[in-house]
């Protein structure tokens, strides 16, 4: 059995409208006792977004039996740490970036402290979300978020990402700050959907991790592409960013169509891991491809 591209478009979209409606909900019907900041966060979470993190949490967790309900809290807390930290990689001590998701980016639309500030939020927001949900492996899940957000995980990719900007890291440092910077919480929203459904000592674990970490540097190498290819209305950001910030990318070590092979493998990799868990991980293949098919 494969998933067709109407069946992923459409279950995409479901998962999406389910997590956008459990964010929003965060919200509403809220005395807060600093509106600007509530604004700011809404406007770093709301604003749109391929919501991939909860799409795999989702689908992971269906992989192994969760059922939704049960997926709907990690899906909601990796997407709040996602965008805590694209809301402090925009600011001007970091990327400076004016747009994210073809809006202005947080401290553009209010002001610098007001991010800072709307990011620290959002961050312990998604902790306060998983630990309401009373889950029965509620600190293996709270431990597999922090490990993949902090010193040893997206964090500290952020540092490397910093620190190699003029340099000529070659593809293996490269590949380690990446799947720190990016894979790290990509690894975590697979990891997080399989927890949710089986004890960690299950074997199966294994295998999902195997191919979250395929897929999170594949998801990586293809970003790098798409800002060579793309054009800025359809990515919602600025494209050739990363040359104009002189930062070291796949296709400037590889080659354009180097990096496109070599995402492309990565995929095959992904999938491959998938074989010990049969037709239920099939959607986790089809999104493995959707990661090198996309346009933004």
């Amino acid at each position: 059995m494969t998933v067709n591209a109407d069946a992923l478009t459409a279950r995409l979209a479901a998962d999406r409208a389910r997590v956008d409606a459990g964010l929003a909900a965060l919200f509403v019907d809220r005395a807060a006792p600093a509106p600007r900041l509530d604004a700011a966060m809404r406007h770093g979470v709301l604003v749109g977004g391929k919501r991939l993190r909860p799409v795999l949490v989702y689908a992971a967790g269906r992989a192994l039996g969760a059922a939704d309900d049960a997926l709907d809290a990690p899906a909601m807390a990796i997407e709040l740490v996602h965008a805590y930290s694209l809301v402090h990689d925009d600011l001007p001590a970091m990327d400076d970036d004016d747009l994210r998701r073809g809006q202005p980016t947080v401290h553009r639309a209010f002001d610098e402290a007001t991010a800072i500030l709307a990011g620290d939020a959002l961050q312990a927001l998604a902790f306060e979300v998983l630990a309401r949900a009373g889950h029965p492996r509620l600190p293996a899940l709270i431990l597999a978020l922090a490990e993949a957000a902090g010193r040893d995980g997206m964090v500290a990719g952020q540092a490397l990402d910093l620190a190699a900007v003029g340099g000529h890291p070659d593809v293996t440092a490269l590949a380690t700050m990446h799947g720190h910077k990016t894979g790290a919480l990509i690894r975590a929203a697979v990891r997080l959907g399989g927890l949710v459904a089986v004890d960690e000592a299950d074997p199966r674990l294994a295998a999902l991790g195997a191919y979250a970490g395929a897929i999170g540097l594949a998801f990586q190498i293809h970003d790098d592409v798409l800002d060579v290819t793309g054009d800025t209305v359809t990515l919602g950001k600025a494209s050739g960013a990363d040359a104009a910030r002189d930062k070291p990318t796949y296709p400037a070590l590889l080659g354009l169509e180097g990096a496109r092979r070599r995402a492309a493998e990565l995929v095959e990799q992904a999938v491959a891991a998938l074989e010990p868990l049969g037709e239920p991980a099939m959607p986790l293949a089809a999104l493995a491809r959707y990661m090198i098919e996309r346009d933004h």
